[in-house]
C-alpha cells in the first residue's frame, strides 16, 4: 500500500516551504528512531551536558524533540525535559515510550511532549539551556530560522546555554559533492535518496522513497543551507554569545569538510 505521497516528483520550485508539517510520518521516523542508536544518543547527551555545565534537576527544552530520544535520555540523567514538535506520530511515540518505561522516576528528571511548530514557544526564560538536535535548524526559510532562533532566546534564561546540531552547513555538504543516489537500509525499512543543490536558493533538495513490505512512501525534504559565520551571526543577532563550533560530541574542532556542526551558545 502507499502510506502517503508527497511533492517527490514536482519541480524543485514547487516544493512547498512548509514541506515538513507533511513529512514526518510513521515511516520517516520509524527508520529514523531504528538508525539513531543508544550509543549515539548517549555521546550527545554527554555532550550537552558537559559542554552546559548542567547540574541535576536542570530545565531543558528540546525543540523540535522528534520522536524524543534526547529528551528521554535527559529525563532519565534526572533533568526536567519539555519536548515540542509539530509531527503527531512523533509525539505520539515519544509519549508512548516515556510511560511504558516511567521514564526519569528514579533519577528524579521529568519529561513532558507537546505538540507545535518550533516558532512558537510561549516561555519566557524558564529554561537553564535549550536544544535543536538533528538537522532541524535548516528546516526553515533565513525568515523562518530567525523567528525559531528568536524564540529560542527569549526562552532560556540569561546565562542559559544551547546547543545546536546542524549537518547542512555549507562548509559540510558542498566539498565534493556529487547528488549521487544513497541507499540505506535498517531491518525491514528501505531509503533510496537522491539529493541535488539548489544553488539559487542554497538549498539542499533530497527526494526519498521509503519502503517497508508493501508500505511504501515517497517524499521531499529541504535544508537551507547556511555557512557556519552565518549562523554565528543569527544567534548573536537574538542575543547569544561565547558561540563555539565543534565537529563531533568529543570536541574535535569544526573545519571545512566536517560532517556535522554542533554550535554551543550562552544566552547574553
Amino acid at each position: 500500500m502507499t502510506e502517503h505521497i508527497s511533492s517527490a516528483h514536482v519541480p524543485t520550485g514547487s516544493v512547498p516551504a512548509t514541506w515538513y508539517a507533511d513529512f514526518f510520518t510513521y515511516l520517516p521516523n520509524e527508520f529514523w528512531r531504528r538508525a539513531a542508536t543508544e550509543q549515539w544518543t548517549a555521546a550527545d547527551v554527554d555532550f550537552v551536558e558537559s559542554r552546559l555545565g548542567l547540574t541535576a534537576g536542570s530545565r531543558i527544552l528540546d525543540v523540535p524533540c522528534g520522536s524524543g530520544r534526547h529528551s528521554l535520555a535527559l529525563a532519565a540523567r534526572g533533568h526536567r525535559v519539555t519536548g515540542v514538535d509539530l509531527s503527531t506520530e512523533a509525539i505520539a511515540h515519544a509519549r508512548a515510550v516515556a510511560h511504558a518505561r516511567a521514564v526519569a522516576a528514579a533519577a528524579g528528571g521529568t519529561v513532558r511532549f507537546e505538540h507545535g511548530d518550533m516558532r512558537d514557544l510561549e516561555r519566557h526564560g524558564v529554561f537553564d539551556a535549550a536544544i535543536c538536535m538533528g538537522n532541524s535548524f535548516g528546516y526553515l526559510d533565513l525568515a523562518g530560522t530567525r523567528a525559531f532562533v528568536d524564540a529560542v532566546a527569549r526562552a532560556v534564561r540569561p546565562g542559559g546555554g544551547l546547543v545546536v546540531d546542524f549537518g547542512v552547513t555549507a562548509e559540510s555538504i558542498l566539498p565534493g559533492f556529487t547528488g549521487e543516489a544513497n541507499t540505506m537500509v535498517t531491518g525491514d525499512i528501505t531509503v533510496v535518496a537522491n539529493e541535488e543543490y539548489d544553488a539559487e536558493a542554497s538549498r539542499l533538495i533530497s527526494r526519498y522513497r521509503f519502503s517497508q513490505g508493501a508500505r511504501q512512501l515517497e517524499a521531499t525534504a529541504i535544508h537551507h543551507v547556511y555557512t557556519s559565520g552565518h549562523l554565528g551571526d543569527l544567534l548573536a543577532t537574538a542575543g547569544f554569545t561565547d558561540v563555539r563550533r565543534h565537529a563531533d560530541p568529543d570536541g574535535t574542532p569544526f573545519t571545512l569538510g566536517s560532517g556535522r556542526l554542533l554550535i554551543t551558545a550562552r544566552r547574553r
